[in-house]
């Protein structure tokens, strides 16, 4: 393996003093910080700041701007961090390399920074760039900034210095592919991680991450444990197998011994946290093969589960399994939002799960009971040969989904009969169904795959949502979007030990593409277009991005608005000339940020601006009614969350920016001073 580098930058800091008061799971950030990726440890994404509202927002000037450019060997171009403020110090990663920096929260100057060249192992790494960022600890005396490198590393830093802790760990370093009950390469051992650690009480918990699994090598593969860590020590407090063994709960579930073997199901997403319950919610993914599960019969759990852990033992307290044994790529990819809600007069102690399918699942946080009835009802069965398929599959009485689900006529581009009529022409060649309509073998004379709404990259993702403590409004960001799920006979051992991977008739499937792919788009079998667009059209008709308001109390969506301008490609395209097309919000990823009287999200795709330049607005939305509250530019599309705080009287909003020639960069706006 090649030798690791250290390198560490001190600056002197500017600290404000102060103390950090314990927060409540879901009540938001408090003293005007954000100490935690989501805000507080319920992941709510709340502020309770209210200095920036819908009367000035159109005011917000830039305050700093802080460039990640010679944060690494070379520019990062997806710069995806939500930074964290405490006592006035803003911290962040960034770059190539996942540095970590320490940045004065008044003018954005650089404090410290912090580097590792993990080497080969970095460069194997399965979760590249700067991540989501970091995480906070203090005991009211020492404070600790932790972060995951590429390489799989747990580090502990002096929040002052960004000098790594010498009695954390060896040297200030926890090698996360030791000590997790399993044999890991250390250099080429496919687990990483791009989500944050999370501190509660003084335990650390790290989940773990891999390649996109359409097509994955083997049927074997690392097991994506989750672990707790000691906060002032390093030490493995404990372990849970997301992948049960021998004699422990679920292990029955994996059929012909396939747990012995099958990898990934870890937790990638961010993970949530009820100190006072002493329970960890962790959101798991799928197991090896994203679209293929005939070498993993069974339902499979603890794939795609919703899981309560112990804090202090990680002991199963409850779990609730969202989709059996998966066949579509429908990770839980973000964060457990806790949310203490009033139904029919009763209080609950909430956790409500977004997920791709585009339903929020909600429980009792406390028990794992459904708020509301969760259902088995009977899905649409396949035919691929050798494969595993669950009869049923959960489906929520209540909320509504919050997004398309399924394909069908009535789902298609609408903007004309003859774009309508062309659609339908598209997708005969194709399977189409309700949602859990499996992948399908692909024929060149059809089907050529099934196409799946929401796809890969649709529904909630990754950035999830946010909750307002105040009215129990859960705001959630989705993408409606599509995949063309095809399995075809692997190829050779070169490309897969198993028998089928995602590809289409007559073309090589690609073995190990980068993470955050979605599946290749089979071609129109007539004009080789991918089949997603039509005339470079989406395929189904919009909003293309949305924003929603649930209302948990109810269980009833209370507004839902198209959230960005609508795409050059829709608003200038030829086949929709002389037509007014009112906004139809725009694919991205995106997520929420929630404060007193405001939902602010920013644009995720580049469009040209009022000004004739091009860039992307953040924008920000009465919360109670969703109505446009104002809209400033960003030079490039938002990329990572937004957050707020409150220093020397002036509220903040910081955004991570970045996208195709445009790299990362944090964007701080504020209102023009007095």
């Amino acid at each position: 393996m090649g030798r690791l580098f250290r390198s560490t930058v001190a600056f002197s800091a500017v600290w404000i003093l102060g103390v950090i008061s314990p927060l409540s799971a879901q009540t938001g950030t408090k003293n005007g910080e954000w100490t935690n990726y989501g805000g507080d440890l319920g992941s709510t994404r709340y502020s309770p700041l209210d200095q920036i509202d819908t009367a000035n927002f159109n005011k917000l000037t830039v305050a700093w701007r802080f460039k990640t450019d010679s944060l690494g060997p070379r520019p990062e171009f997806k710069f995806e961090s939500t930074p964290l403020m405490v006592r006035g110090v803003l911290y962040s990663t960034g770059g190539t390399r996942r540095a970590v920096v320490a940045i004065d929260a008044a003018t954005g100057e650089l404090l410290w920074m912090h580097s590792e060249n993990e080497g080969d192992r970095g460069a194997n790494a399965p979760r590249q760039l700067s991540g989501h960022g970091v995480a906070y600890w203090t005991d009211g005396k020492e404070e600790r900034i932790l972060y995951v490198t590429p390489g799989y590393r747990l580090i502990a830093l002096n929040a002052k210095t960004g000098v790594p802790v010498p009695t954390f760990g060896v040297n200030g370093v926890v090698d996360l592919k030791k000590d997790d009950d399993q044999d890991i390469d250390l250099v080429t051992g496919e687990v990483g991680l791009h989500s944050t650690p999370v501190v509660a009480k003084n335990v650390v918990i790290v989940g773990a991450a891999h390649l996109t699994g359409g097509v994955p090598r083997s049927r074997k593969n690392v097991k994506g444990y989750v672990r707790g860590f000691d906060v002032r020590t390093g030490k493995r407090l404990w372990i849970f197998h997301t992948i049960p063994l021998p004699n422990e709960y679920g292990n029955d579930t994996w059929l012909k011994e396939s747990w012995a073997y099958t990898g990934n199901t870890g937790v990638w997403g961010q993970i949530s946290v009820d100190e006072n319950l002493g329970l960890v919610y962790l959101p798991v993914e799928l197991p090896t093969g994203d679209y293929y599960g005939g070498d993993r019969p069974g339902k499979g759990l603890f794939g795609e589960s919703l899981v309560a852990i112990d804090l202090q033992t990680g002991k199963r307290k409850w779990h609730y399994q969202l989709v059996h044994h998966g066949l579509w790529d429908m990770d839980i990819p973000c964060a457990p939002i806790l949310a203490d809600i009033n139904v029919n007069g009763r209080t609950i102690k909430a956790v409500a799960q977004p997920t791709k399918q585009a339903y929020l699942y909600v429980f009792n946080r406390e028990n794992g009971e459904p708020v509301w009835p969760i259902e088995e009802h009977p899905v649409p069965q396949g035919d691929v040969p050798g494969e595993w398929y669950s009869p049923t599959q959960p489906i929520p009485t209540k909320p509504p989904a919050f997004d398309n689900q399924g394909v069908s006529s009535d789902s298609l581009i609408n903007f004309t009969p003859e774009l309508h009529a062309e659609a339908e022409k598209l997708v005969s060649k194709y399977r189409i169904g309700p949602l859990f309509t499996p992948p399908s073998v692909s024929k060149a004379e059809g089907p050529l795959a099934t196409i799946v709404s929401p796809g890969a990259l649709g529904g909630a993702n990754w950035p999830g949502g946010s909750f307002d403590p105040d009215t129990h409004l859960l705001y959630v960001y989705s993408r409606t979007d599509i995949s063309a799920l095809g399995l075809v006979p692997t190829p050779g051992p070169t490309i897969s030990d198993m028998e089928y991977v995602q590809g289409t008739a007559g073309q090589t499937p690609r073995a190990g593409r980068p993470m955050g792919s979605p599946p290749v788009p089979a071609p129109n079998p007539e004009s080789g277009e991918p089949v997603l667009t039509v005339h470079g059209l989406p395929l189904l008709k919009p909003p293309y991005g949305r924003i929603t308001a649930i209302d948990l109390d109810k269980g009833e969506i209370a507004w839902q608005v198209p959230h960005g301008e609508t795409p050059d490609n829709v608003r200038n395209n030829p086949a929709l000339a002389g037509l007014s097309i009112p906004r139809t919000g725009s694919q991205a990823l995106i997520g929420t940020l929630t404060t007193k009287t405001l939902v602010i999200a920013g644009e995720g795709v580049n469009v040209t601006l009022p000004s004739g330049a091009r860039g992307a607005m953040l924008r920000a939305y009465d919360k109670a009614t969703g109505k446009d509250a104002g809209a400033v530019p960003m030079p490039a599309p938002q990329s990572g969350s937004p957050m707020t705080y409150m220093l020397n009287g002036q509220q903040y909003v910081v955004v991570a920016v970045s996208g195709p020639g445009y790299p990362g960069e944090l964007i701080a706006y504020r209102l023009p001073s007095n």
